[in-house]
């Protein structure tokens, strides 16, 4: 297969001239998707309603369409889940991809049209190619195969025509064939619905195969990967697949698991590699070994907003890309051939480098932590967590946090829920390096912890192995497409979970 890499890697090298080029001519590239996306849309029933066909400026469209949540455009989708088309996007939808709910609704259905599915998805799964044989030209990534680790779908219950499932499970079903031949495992095991045996028959299939690219949700990849260890009676994943080059993540911060990984990979020298995909959209790729932050994928058909978050209660103003700053927190309002319009994916980000455009995410619109007035966010929660772990030489598998309420005369405090893979020789002094930690990365954080006069040190509680998994199973939300919520402003997950266990692990 020596010369099928060479013949691939060639190819996806090609494209760098296009991604070099929304990168020189970043406003102009997206003013032309923009003009493209409402162009196509303006006879639809949403295209009517908002009178797409007489709109000549991004701030005349940002006046007469008011920002979408989910709950919003809801009554649309239930209608293109009945059968009905034309309505958000020209033509029937076959494909919703459903994730977990953030607003009010306990699941949201994306539509997935077929021109999203190719001009963004599919786009984007080259491209994440194309700019990993650009950063690294040595690869030997296509002497092997990936292992994907995809959800499932099924009939809608409203419409036997359409589907809805993960979406990685619909790109599966729509995979070109060819690039059937540089995946694992096989359709007939990767879209099996049932979890657990669906664990067993990929982990069996796998460990013959030569495996050099891995890709998925790290907290969920680490399940598979630790099982395929156990059914194949070796001690290293390098045991199994000598020539793995590469892990391929997203969906969740990777920065607690990293050391997670390079223990499981160990000798073996992984390159990691960051993309941003979600149900909605193909948005970011790392483009470099180097750096940490992502590319932001401009001729996707996707037209991008940015609402800085203290606008957030308003609604707006959101700034287009040519007026963003670096260093600031912005919620991605986002309009795609998918049928979305000025639609709030729920995800904050941050711009690191604006020539070109590069950005971290930095958590969630609602997945924060403020009931004493701290404004707790993800970013700070991921740093804090590594620099505790490099202190103190621990490994998170998977976290939560939540608040602990003032009574009487006790004072506020978060309470961390953690399963560790390797646990702290200290717990105390953990707690100690990551309160610290987190008076360095946040202000408000600080001034609340002043001579702990409204907050407490964080109480942290390792919790035994597994209790994530029992309690994501529990919930029935086992799967690539469900995530441990990390930061939550109440204590409604906490309390289920510590519902399992006993306090004897509270330090």
């Amino acid at each position: 297969m020596p010369i099928i890499n060479s013949i691939v890697s060639w190819l996806m090298k090609k494209r760098m001239h296009q991604i070099e080029l929304f990168i020189q001519y970043p406003s102009e590239v997206q003013q032309e998707w923009f003009f493209r996306l409402l162009d196509t849309a303006k006879n639809t029933e949403w295209g009517k309603k908002y009178g797409y066909s007489s709109i000549t400026s991004e701030a005349e469209f940002k006046t007469r369409v008011p920002i979408q949540e989910y709950d919003e455009i809801k009554p649309y989708i239930d209608r293109l889940r009945k059968g009905e088309g034309n309505i958000l996007w020209p033509g029937e939808i076959r494909w919703f991809a459903k994730s977990s709910g953030t607003s009010g609704s306990k699941s949201k259905f994306i539509p997935v049209s077929q021109e999203s599915m190719n001009d963004c998805h599919f786009k984007g799964g080259k491209d994440m190619l194309s700019l990993y044989c650009n950063a690294y030209p040595q690869t030997h990534l296509f002497d092997g195969k990936t292992l994907s680790l995809a959800g499932s779908h099924k009939e809608d219950e409203n419409n036997m025509y359409a589907r809805n499932g993960d979406l990685s499970a619909i790109l599966l079903e729509n995979l070109q064939s060819w690039a059937e031949f540089f995946r694992a495992p096989e359709p007939s095991i990767a879209l099996m619905s049932e979890w657990e045996e669906k664990m067993d028959k990929i982990a069996q299939a796998i460990m013959h195969e030569n495996i050099t690219c891995i890709s998925g949700v790290p907290s969920w990849m680490t399940v598979l990967l630790n099982h395929t260890l156990k059914l194949s009676g070796k001690k290293k994943l390098a045991d199994i697949w000598p020539e793995m080059e590469v892990f391929i993540h997203g969906g969740v911060n990777f920065a607690p698991y990293k050391e997670q990984y390079n223990s499981m990979f160990k000798p073996l020298n992984i390159n990691y590699w960051e993309v941003y995909n979600a149900s909605e959209g193909f948005f970011g790729i790392q483009d470099s070994l180097t750096r940490n932050d992502l590319l932001l994928m401009l001729d996707y058909g996707v037209y991008y907003e940015f609402l800085p978050l203290e606008n957030l209660k308003d609604k707006g103003p959101t700034l287009s890309l040519s007026e963003i700053k670096e260093g600031i927190n912005y919620a991605l309002i986002i309009s795609t051939s998918g049928g979305l319009w000025r639609y709030m994916i729920g995800d904050t980000i941050q711009f690191t480098s604006l020539n070109p455009h590069r950005f971290i995410i930095t958590g969630r619109i609602r997945n924060f932590i403020n009931a004493f007035g701290e404004e707790l966010i993800m970013d700070n929660a991921e740093k804090a967590l590594v620099i505790a772990c490099e202190r103190t030489s621990a490994i998170v598998s998977e976290y939560t946090v939540a608040p602990v309420y003032m009574d009487n005369d006790l004072k506020g405090t978060h309470e961390w829920l953690i399963e560790f893979d390797k646990a702290p020789s200290n717990m105390s002094y953990f707690a100690e390096v990551l309160d610290n930690a987190l008076k360095s990365l946040n202000s408000d954080y600080e001034a609340k912890r002043y001579k702990d006069m409204t907050l407490n040190i964080p109480q942290v509680v390792s919790l035994p192995k597994g209790t994530f998994y029992e309690w994501m199973k529990k919930r029935g939300k086992l799967g690539g497409q469900n995530k441990v919520p990390r930061l939550y402003n109440d204590r409604r997950y906490v309390d289920e979970i510590l519902s399992l266990i006993n306090k004897e692990h509270v330090f």
